[in-house]
């Protein structure tokens, strides 16, 4: 017998001390989980650290890791906190995924007879990951005033809500509805036109942003707790920041020009969009939602200002 195969282990040794059969000894070597050398006689001769090595291998196949994670912790290329961390998240997709096909089921399950197969259209074209993809597409080509882009991806984050983890037949439902009027054509034509019209007035749109997102924030509470629009802080900077950025100054002419303009790019799909936000999200204060809140505070506004004269 060679010196080497009394310093090392017959492929039937390591099974025994491993409890893991021959066979998938044979097909972890194949597929270079565990290095092996050949006898003269031909045969697989394993190191004696192959014991550890095949435990290892066999609690990470235990915990569902695949071969090519595990062959990475066993070159030392990733750690074992870093290879059970990276499989948790994967699992936790898969779990989300598997959460939000559940309850599209259910909602199908729930719908009327005459309405089930227009919800099963809905729902197959509105399944995670994609749907989110949809709503940041849409949101993306509609933005086409020149913006910074960590502003114009500020507004994407905010104008697209995450498919809720564990989600109900409605959110579900809601969200689906969220991506159809995301594919609507027409809309996405006439928000983008409108959005070249505006631009052409607007000296730096980027501004224009980060003072009317102020005015959201600041409306926030209001329309969280359900007042009635009403002029206030929040609409007087919502104003004011459109002045800056027109050139303009803030008199009750100008307030009437921008009602009249605003009311112009206020679409019914856009608000029937941040009413389903609301419904997936559970925020009453989206950025949507605010907006047209001021617009009504400044439409109340200039109403009661006509009423005085």
């Amino acid at each position: 017998m060679d010196v080497t195969d009394r310093t090392t282990l017959g492929i039937g040794e390591l099974s025994r001390l491993t409890g893991v059969p021959v066979r998938t000894i044979r097909f972890y070597c194949d597929e270079g989980v565990l290095e092996a050398e050949r006898s003269h006689g031909g045969h697989r001769r394993f190191a004696p650290d192959a014991v550890d090595r095949l435990r290892t291998v066999r609690r990470l196949r235990g915990l569902g890791l695949g071969l090519s994670a595990i062959a990475l912790v066993l070159t030392g290329e990733r750690s074992l906190d870093e290879a059970v961390a990276a499989e948790r998240a994967a699992l936790d997709v898969e779990l989300a995924d598997l959460a939000w096909r559940r309850a599209s089921l259910r909602a199908v399950e729930e719908a009327g007879p005459a309405e089930r197969a227009l919800r099963l259209e809905l729902l197959s074209a509105a399944q995670r990951p994609a749907a989110r993809d949809a709503l940041v597409a849409f949101w993306r080509g509609v933005a086409v005033a020149p913006l910074p882009s960590r502003l114009r991806d500020a507004f994407v984050d905010v104008s697209v809500p995450e498919p809720p983890a564990d989600p109900t037949p409605a959110q579900v439902v809601a969200y689906a509805q969220m991506v159809a009027i995301a594919g609507d054509r027409s809309l996405t034509r006439r928000l983008r036109r409108r959005g070249r019209q505006n631009a052409e007035e607007i000296s730096d749109e980027g501004a224009l942003m980060i003072g009317v997102g102020e005015a959201w924030q600041m409306a926030g509470p209001a329309v969280a707790a359900g007042h009635d629009p009403a002029p206030g802080p929040a609409l007087e900077h919502f104003v004011r920041s459109h002045a800056v950025v027109r050139g303009a100054r803030d008199t009750p002419e100008f307030r009437r020009r921008l009602l009249r303009g605003l009311q112009e790019d206020q679409d019914p799909r856009v608000d029937h969009y941040w009413r389903l936000y609301g419904e997936v999200t559970g925020d009453r204060a989206a950025l949507g939602t605010a907006h047209s809140w001021l617009l009504e505070a400044l439409r109340r506004f200039l109403a009661a200002q006509s009423s005085r004269r």
